[in-house]
């Protein structure tokens, strides 16, 4: 078959401080090559919907592969469906991804037959069974298909992928390799060495899709994919990087001794940093230059609404590590609708104090996260758009057009600390080199943030036309059996790759049901 994989347009945050290269639907174009297909692939952020149709009107293909990992993509997604069923009435059109797995009929509800499947959980384990089954023509046989949601039912539960060192992304497939970066790491590459989070924070929905598994990549195949990458930056995706020191360390010494130098890019949470101090400071001797810690919250109330069994002590002891190793550590604070001036003021000043990069999101409960079933607060929007933790869909102390005012005067310390002429000033060196490559992304960054993170933009987020609306949460609840939430089901302490001594770290510091 000829199959075109599709990976979305870019989202409000993602058009101004990073691109990452699509690495989910890579791996899916590749165990489709690997089954004997006929494989493209277009990421439309960097490419247009011209682009994208020009693609499907002269290539005709067989099957098109849409990736949603992103719950305010659904609209886009759908309507490029609906699009291409006119343009290609016998082609088999199909969903999978991060958020397709939370909200998979409302998908299908709302493509109105042109999208023939949604494929939940990890789609490396089934997608070529599926092509197998579609070009059958029979309905029947999609059903039998792990993780296939259609219009008629519901498949056997989503499986695993049985071995992480098998998949390869298809790199080669992107036509714009040099359109990819985070911060000044331009060109950037993405890569995992692990799958999954053992912890169970409210607001995340991580954990939930993996049912608390966590598996990782042999340091053998980790340490040759990373070899192959061309670019000289590199972002590691893991949903927390080096849970499990031994593998972090090892991994290290190996890429040490291959003599292999790019710069890192990682996330992870500062217990696990504290915890293992000389797995990262093995790392910063590799290359490691920045880091994104999901503080979350500077108070303790914050810090166990979002269940982060971490105390405000041990958050700003890992910030001083990270910065003591010369690391340039990104912050998240999750800003609550129920802000009032008062509040916003106090993350000012305090973004104002540190010199570190501070991020403000919005507290957005999500389909598959817990949060979603035990808010108290009716979403004020169905809208998928306006999910994408810039907005809010909650209600909101202030009238909502001075809460965005607060919001982006807040968001607007990050633009005048790091964006902009002083980022020049200070980036000269960096930027020059990125220059002398050809490389111009992080320059077009430093000027873009006033023309994305603007109240009147979001406001008119608000007012606009809602083609397709999500099924509202259901009835609250003060708890929830988390097993309901997962795409893939738990194995329980079999399920998760990290010896007993970090098992006992995690379950230390989760504030969940027991262990599952």
């Amino acid at each position: 078959m000829r199959i075109l994989a599709v990976h979305p347009s870019a989202l409000m945050y993602t058009k101004v401080f990073l691109r990452l290269e699509p690495l989910g639907i890579e791996t899916i174009a590749a165990e489709l090559r690997r089954a004997g297909h006929e494989v493209r692939l277009i990421d439309l952020q960097v490419e247009g919907h011209a682009a994208y149709f020009r693609a499907v009107e002269s290539w005709r293909p067989d099957a098109v592969a849409f990736s949603l990992n992103y719950l305010a993509n659904v609209p886009e997604v759908v309507d490029l469906a609906r699009a291409t069923r006119d343009r290609l009435p016998g082609a088999f059109l199909f969903v999978g991804g991060h958020s397709a797995s939370f909200v998979a009929a409302d998908v299908l509800r709302h493509a109105d037959g042109a999208i023939d499947c949604v494929l939940k959980g990890e789609g490396e384990a089934s997608v070529a069974r599926l092509i197998e089954a579609a070009a059958d023509r029979d309905p029947a046989s999609l059903l039998e298909v792990p993780g296939v949601v259609t219009a008629d039912g519901t498949g056997p539960a989503a499986v695993f992928v049985k071995d992480l060192d098998a998949l390869t992304p298809a790199r080669d497939l992107l036509r714009k390799r040099r359109k990819y970066f985070i911060g000044v790491l331009d060109p950037c590459a993405s890569i995992e060495f692990s799958r999954g989070c053992p912890w169970d924070c409210s607001f995340c929905s991580a954990w939930t899709f993996y049912g608390r598994n966590y598996r990782v990549k042999s340091v053998e195949s980790s340490v040759d994919e990373l070899a192959s990458i061309r670019e000289p930056g590199v972002f590691i995706v893991d949903d927390v990087a080096f849970i499990q020191a031994d593998h972090g360390m090892k991994l290290g010494e190996a890429i040490a001794r291959r003599g292999i130098k790019k710069q890192y890019y990682l996330e992870t949470r500062g217990d696990v940093l504290l915890r293992n101090k000389e797995v990262f400071q093995l790392w910063k001797r590799l290359g490691l230059q920045y880091m994104f810690l999901g503080v979350e919250a500077i108070d303790e109330e914050g810090l166990k609404r979002f269940r982060k069994r971490t105390t405000l002590s041990k958050s700003f002891e890992a910030i001083e590590f990270a910065r003591s190793m010369g690391i340039m550590v990104a912050i998240n604070i999750i800003a609550d609708p129920a802000w009032d001036r008062d509040r916003f003021e106090v993350i000012r000043q305090w973004c104002l104090e540190i010199p570190e990069i501070v991020n403000i999101s919005v507290n957005t409960p999500y389909p598959g996260t817990e949060s979603w079933l035990t808010e108290s607060r009716r979403v004020t929007s169905r809208d998928y758009r306006l999910f994408d933790i810039q907005h809010a869909v909650l209600p909101t102390t202030l009238p909502l057009h001075e809460f965005y005012a607060e919001l982006v005067k807040t968001q607007q310390v990050l633009n005048r600390k790091h964006l902009g002429w002083k980022a020049v000033w200070a980036l000269g060196g960096i930027l020059a080199n990125n220059l002398a490559r050809g490389q111009t992304n992080t320059l077009k960054m430093l000027w873009k943030f006033n023309g994305v993170y603007n109240p009147k933009l979001q406001m008119a987020d608000h007012a606009a036309p809602v083609r397709y609306a999500m099924a509202p949460p259901p009835p609250h609840r003060d708890t929830v059996d988390a097993h309901a939430l997962y795409v893939h089901p738990s194995a329980g302490r079999r399920g998760r790759t990290i010896d007993n001594e970090t098992e006992a770290f995690v379950e230390e510091t989760r504030l969940g049901k027991p262990p599952a």
